[in-house]
């Protein structure tokens, strides 16, 4: 009774500290290491808006070095030009928006990665409603094996019963408590997966207060939403929105690009005029220039192949777009169908437990009263376990089924 006292104080604690799932998940949410990056990974593709939507560097020179021009007014003595290239026009906002579609994308991924991480979570967490029920059940079949061990020592000293019987008990009493030490020691592996993906110690505690029931819901409505607000499907279609903005931009990158400027030229007096010869006009006066470049995109393939590239990434993801809801809709199917099937089982191991309880009870009687029938007793009392043990383990699967319906569906937990 000690190790089971540990065992239920580690599943379940103290009621004011229980944590649901959902709580868990906020948990996952908030300190998973994996979400976080992805998180990180969205707020990185936002600031690419400012980097691409600005013109470039304006370019400044200075020429004042060497053997300058001598001009009709003066020799130069320095130049300085200063330039500033324009894309074509729309161009930069093109590229802004190509930005914002990436951004989003990136988003609608984060948002795919935490509900894969609820999915994991809950994978994690309904094993320790198992264990803690295949617990309570071996502890019961113990108790159980205990007292029939009395029951048989007491007959066998009274001449009613034979040593076989105490035997039996005895072998099926060591089997009992091996596993139930088994199912002791698996407490730590389970505590340390689950606490993982909280990026928690691995030792803490996971109290479970909650009791699960096999839900009775309408799942028929939930196909035709399948598609609608599912992260996969969203960051596929704001890909494609994404090729499709490239291709335009690449066009427009295959356009010139315009420049405008301004030379300014300091020119110095001339001092070379023989005497009496008037000095000319403008001696000595600055020049400057404005100036008009432009680009000339003589070389098209890699414009054209920029656009080629943007258009096959459109086919590529439509493409998996269509894999994907092929995917999506068989995995409903399946999922479906294993809910059913495990909600049917449930019920039938639930039955059969009754029943064969009604048929122990019984048997305990008879064997009490006449001594006969021990071997048949021991058998059903390991059917009564083994269905016990199955409906446990039936729960858990339709749990960890509804998990993933909830996932595939980007239901929200």
């Amino acid at each position: 009774m000690k190790h089971l006292f540990i065992s239920l104080f580690v599943l379940s604690t103290m009621i004011g500290k229980a944590q649901t799932l959902e709580t868990y998940f906020e948990i996952g949410a908030k300190n998973n290491p994996g979400i976080q990056a992805k998180y990180r990974d969205f707020e990185a593709a936002l600031l690419k808006f400012p980097q691409v939507t600005q013109l470039p560097d304006p370019s400044f020179s200075l020429t004042a070095i060497g053997r300058m021009v001598e001009t009709r007014v003066g020799p130069q003595q320095a130049r300085f030009t200063l330039s500033q290239m324009f894309p074509w026009f729309g161009t930069l906002k093109m590229q802004g928006e190509v930005a914002t579609l990436m951004a989003e994308t990136k988003y609608q991924s984060f948002l795919d990665m935490r509900n894969k991480l609820y999915y994991q979570i809950s994978l994690a967490y309904y094993p320790f409603h198992e264990l803690e029920q295949l617990i309570r059940i071996e502890q019961e079949n113990i108790n159980l094996l205990e007292s029939y061990k009395t029951i048989t020592n007491f007959k066998f000293q009274n001449g009613s019963g034979s040593m076989a019987d105490v035997l039996r008990v005895d072998i099926m009493l060591s089997d009992a408590k091996t596993s139930f030490k088994i199912l002791n020691e698996k407490q730590r592996p389970l505590l340390t997966n689950f606490n993982k993906l909280l990026n928690r110690p691995e030792d803490e505690a996971v109290p479970i207060t909650e009791s699960l029931t096999i839900k009775s819901e309408d799942l028929s409505y939930w196909k035709d939403s399948l598609f609608v607000k599912n992260p996969s499907i969203d960051e596929l279609d704001l890909k494609i929105k994404t090729s499709r903005a490239n291709e335009l931009l690449a066009e427009k990158q295959g356009y010139p690009k315009l420049g405008f400027g301004l030379d300014y030229i300091i020119v110095g007096e001339r001092t070379d005029l023989a005497a009496g010869i008037a000095p000319p006009i403008d001696n000595g006066k600055d020049a400057f220039m404005l100036m008009l470049t432009a680009s000339i995109p003589l070389f098209r393939g890699k414009y054209d192949a920029a656009v080629k590239e943007a258009q096959v990434m459109q086919d590529i993801y439509a493409l998996q777009k269509e894999e994907l809801k092929n995917t999506l809709s068989s995995s409903y199917e399946m999922t479906t169908f294993e809910l059913f099937q495990q909600k049917e089982m449930y019920e039938l191991f639930d039955q059969q437990t009754k029943e064969t309880q009604q048929i122990l009870n019984l048997l305990y009687s008879s064997y009490s009263n006449s001594g006969k029938d021990f071997d048949e007793l021991l058998r059903v009392q390991q059917q009564l376990l083994k269905y016990q043990k199955m409906q446990a383990m039936t729960l858990t699967q339709y749990h960890n089924s509804l998990a993933r319906l909830y996932y595939i569906t980007s239901k929200t937990f």
